[in-house]
């Protein structure tokens, strides 16, 4: 059975074992446990632990407190593997279910744990590693988007037409697989003031993703990367020689690949370019006032007023009923989709990402087409409506979208309703998932995905500490 199938098809019988097992072990037990025992987690924090016990103590709703603890720590719980060497701290993380790091979904995974670094060092530690992790990765390929720990493995994947190399899990060029390692070491810096990080590698990693940004272009020539894959799954390849379809060199970045590791129609993805802009300023940044690179700095810099340009005069189309709206994709010719994925970097996620204002014009009406049926994936059904995506297909929705629909709004019974829709749609597991039908939560995929488990507890706590009302 291929990978896709075989995640999504034991993730829906697994659901329905353990509501049976729940409904068996103990009748009279209306939240089991379901986290992973103390003695079998693969990393321990006191100060994460003591966040559970608070949030419990003082949220009335049990079944919020048990959905918390359960997936605030599930990335540490579960997907951690130290890797150090006697001169670096390097930290692996897996996705969940697959064995292999995504450089987006790593950051993701432990993103959430940042402000509590100061009072652990272990956990301070633990994201430092993952920096260092990072930086090798983008120094093996730029252009790949998920890695093994072992060097040498050949990836399953190790049949796509494209330069494969050891140690690479799949090669998608996605934008945001280069954004996200800047946006956690960013954030490291700032909350801790350390520089250990940028070192000569993460320096290196810089220069090679400001080569891969440019190459991606397209100004001079289609650049050094191509993708094809044989497969029966349209979204898996690239069409037209492995290229994608043509792009107008405007000055946008293309992205072959977008999020969810489906393929971009219209390689000029909004969503990550606007992330871009943010990644290459923060990368300068930390250049400058860290390694004085004056150089490299400048050039970042340049190239996100270029690309900030660009979406301005491209990517912001009329829509015949919501106006001013940022595309999906555009292709530079004029061509445009209008879409929105649940994956981010998404068109709802911007102001989660620091890329918009959340009172931006332009935004707050490109808020209400992706979070309405013009959207073709905003699906509503009997238990839920939300965003979902090409990737797993018609009727389901994806948990991440609803977390982010609640993080990035400014209305209270909106994410009032959010939260309640997530309480009701984890399919009696105790944990959220990858997406899950929209009459019937009990149909979802993946039973052990970390990024939307973590995800979820940022969600929780940032209500709690903000508008605890919101949780009664």
């Amino acid at each position: 059975m291929k990978r896709r199938a075989f995640i999504k098809n034991s993730a829906i019988l697994g659901a329905g074992i353990l509501a049976q097992n729940f409904s068996y072990a103990n009748p009279n037990l209306a939240f089991p446990l379901v986290r992973t025992k103390e003695p079998d987690r693969h990393f321990k924090s006191d100060v994460i632990e003591g966040l559970i016990k608070e949030f419990q103590s003082n949220v009335a709703d049990e079944e919020l407190g048990w959905l918390f603890n359960n997936c605030l720590p599930n990335t540490l719980d579960t997907t951690i593997y130290d890797e150090s060497t006697s001169d670096k701290k390097l930290t692996y993380v897996i996705t969940g279910d697959i064995d292999a790091m995504w450089l987006r979904d790593s950051s993701a995974q432990v993103w959430p744990y940042l402000p509590f670094m100061r009072k652990d060092k272990n956990l301070q530690s633990l994201i430092l590693g993952l920096i260092n992790k990072q930086s090798k990765c983008v120094n093996i390929d730029p252009y790949a988007n998920a890695f093994y720990n072992d060097p040498a493995k050949k990836g399953e994947w190790f049949s796509d037409h494209t330069d494969m190399k050891p140690g690479i899990h799949e090669r998608k060029w996605e934008i945001d697989s280069l954004c996200y390692p800047i946006r956690l070491a960013y954030a490291y810096w700032k909350e801790t003031k350390d520089t250990t990080p940028f070192d000569n590698e993460w320096v290196q990693a810089q220069e090679n993703i400001y080569k891969t940004f440019v190459e991606q272009q397209r100004k001079e020539n289609l650049g050094p990367y191509k993708f094809e894959r044989t497969t029966s799954r349209g979204t898996d390849t690239l069409q037209v020689d492995g290229y994608g379809y043509p792009v107008n060199p405007v000055g946008l970045i293309c992205s072959s690949f977008r999020p969810s590791d489906d393929c971009s129609i219209f390689l000029f993805l909004i969503p990550s370019n606007l992330f871009a802009v943010v990644s290459l300023r923060q990368s300068a940044q930390i250049l400058r006032k860290v390694k004085n690179n004056t150089e490299l700095a400048t050039k970042m810099e340049a190239l996100a007023n270029e690309v900030e340009d660009a979406v301005n005069k491209y990517g912001i189309i009329d829509h015949p009923v919501h106006g001013r709206v940022y595309a999906y994709e555009v292709d530079g010719f004029g061509s445009y989709m209008m879409m929105d994925d649940a994956n981010v970097p998404s068109l709802l996620s911007l102001p989660y990402l620091g890329a918009v204002d959340i009172n931006d014009e332009v935004y707050q009406r490109t808020r209400r087409f992706v979070l309405s049926e013009n959207n073709p994936f905003y699906f509503k059904g009997k238990v839920a409506a939300g965003i979902g995506g090409p990737h797993i297909g018609r009727d389901m929705i994806w948990p991440m979208a609803l977390i982010i629909q609640a993080l990035t709004s400014i209305n209270d019974e909106e994410i009032r309703q959010c939260i309640k829709t997530l309480k009701n749609t984890h399919g009696g597991t105790g944990f959220m998932h990858e997406s899950f039908h929209k009459d019937d939560p009990k149909k979802f995929t993946r039973h052990w995905f970390a990024w939307t488990n973590t995800l979820f507890g940022e969600l929780l706590w940032k209500v709690y500490k903000e508008k605890p009302n919101l949780l009664v």
